[in-house]
């Protein structure tokens, strides 16, 4: 019998349940010699960033899969204001991926510039670190349908791929 005050974990949830947004202030120690931020640290930010609307969509543990590919577009200075949001665009079975967003807003001259987007594979798993299922994600928004419906695009990219690199190893 079902617990009425234990929340059923296995329901689909909205695209909202995982959003998620996380702010960074550059400072000097996050930046190369010319001052601007480091590619390694944004990276880990937008994994940080990543794993917080997997962990709220899955409510369980998850881990990096595979991050895809990932631009550069506008410099980030120290003092700026880099502002991260994510997503779960969509569900697999024990694996999501979440889409994220990076703006740098420089609060002095009050403007913001997207920085960056990635979209990263992350698979749900228990403290042994075997998957687990993840309930399905209801996309609300015709924004959100699209970025489900690339979401679908990708991983069969990615698949392929992985066929592709399997073949050439052998």
């Amino acid at each position: 019998m079902n617990d009425p005050n234990v929340p059923d974990l296995t329901m689909p949830r909205p695209v909202r349940d995982s959003q998620s947004e996380m702010n960074e202030v550059v400072l000097p120690n996050d930046t190369n010699p010319l001052g601007t931020l480091l590619g390694g640290r944004l990276m880990h930010w937008i994994d940080l960033a990543g794993a917080m609307a997997a962990h709220r969509h899955s409510r369980n543990y998850v881990v990096t899969a595979s991050i895809d590919h990932l631009d550069f577009w506008v410099p980030v200075h120290v003092g700026d204001l880099v502002i991260l949001r994510s997503s779960v665009n969509r569900v697999f079975h024990t694996s999501m991926e979440v889409g994220v967003k990076v703006w740098v807003e420089n609060y002095i001259s009050d403007d913001c510039h997207h920085v960056s987007s990635a979209y990263l594979t992350f698979v749900a798993v228990d403290a042994g670190g075997r998957h687990l299922p993840v309930p399905a994600v209801i996309p609300e928004s015709e924004d959100q349908r699209r970025r489900y419906d690339d979401a679908g695009r990708r991983r069969e990219i990615r698949r392929a791929e992985y066929e592709r690199r399997k073949a050439n190893i052998r």
